[in-house]
């Protein structure tokens, strides 16, 4: 079944065939199908919550129908979870840089729009920790334990996409500031290379003024000489 462009049924024969031994291809795999499925749609908020959404009930049905015991279970719910992680971390590191690129324009952060993919980019570890919380809870009674073991896991330790976010606002917010000093440096240097050459201009000017007069003045004498004779 094919559900925000995620191949659920494919992920849910991976976990339930899967061991423990097999852990780090089942993050590859998770983080491959959930950045595809991103990948394949506008990156909003409320897609990125329908792609988790999709791989956590994939990854519960699956790990559901494993033989394996608990704590095996949850180490397979701990490589879905990393693997989701990696793929939102990409999600976040493109929003970087697509938001470097203005700020080094001097786009202003106060700016609507721009204060609201900031924002974004900030609550992205909460949008995924509540996206997979609320998934879990449609998840079977034998997988709460394990997927809290997980969440709560996380929660305590960070995710990789809170760290990449955190570290993508500051420095998105020092580019900024750099920019806007720059710019600020620029256009004060601008004007003082109109107030140096101002005098220069001004004499330029004042010159022109002058030649107009001298040649005003020589066709008025000769216009007075014309009419004596």
């Amino acid at each position: 079944m094919i559900k925000s462009g995620i191949d659920q049924d494919a992920i849910i024969q991976m976990f339930s065939q899967a061991t423990a031994k097999q852990g780090e291809a089942l993050r590859k795999a998770v983080s491959e199908a959930t950045l595809k499925a991103l990948q394949g749609r506008e990156l909003t908020m409320e897609n990125i919550r329908k792609v988790l959404k999709s791989v956590t009930q994939a990854s519960s049905a699956g790990a559901a129908l494993n033989p394996a015991g608990p704590v095996d279970i949850e180490a397979m719910l701990g490589k879905a979870f990393a693997g989701m992680d990696g793929a939102l971390l990409q999600a976040v590191q493109a929003n970087r840089k697509a938001l470097e690129q203005l700020a080094a324009q001097g786009m202003d952060l106060q700016g609507k729009q721009m204060k609201s993919a900031l924002a974004n980019v900030e609550k992205m570890e909460d949008v995924f920790f509540d996206s997979v919380g609320k998934a879990v809870k449609d998840a079977s009674g034998p997988l709460q334990g394990p997927w809290e073991q997980v969440l709560s896991s996380m929660k305590l330790h960070g995710t990789g996409t809170g760290n990449q976010a955190s570290e993508a606002i500051e420095q998105i917010m020092a580019q900024s500031r750099d920019a806007i000093r720059s710019s600020r440096a620029s256009s004060m240097k601008a004007a003082q290379a109109m107030l140096d050459s101002y005098t220069a201009l001004v004499s330029g000017v004042l010159i022109g003024m002058s030649e107009g007069l001298s040649q005003g003045g020589a066709q008025a004498s000769g216009e007075g000489r014309a009419r004596k004779k």
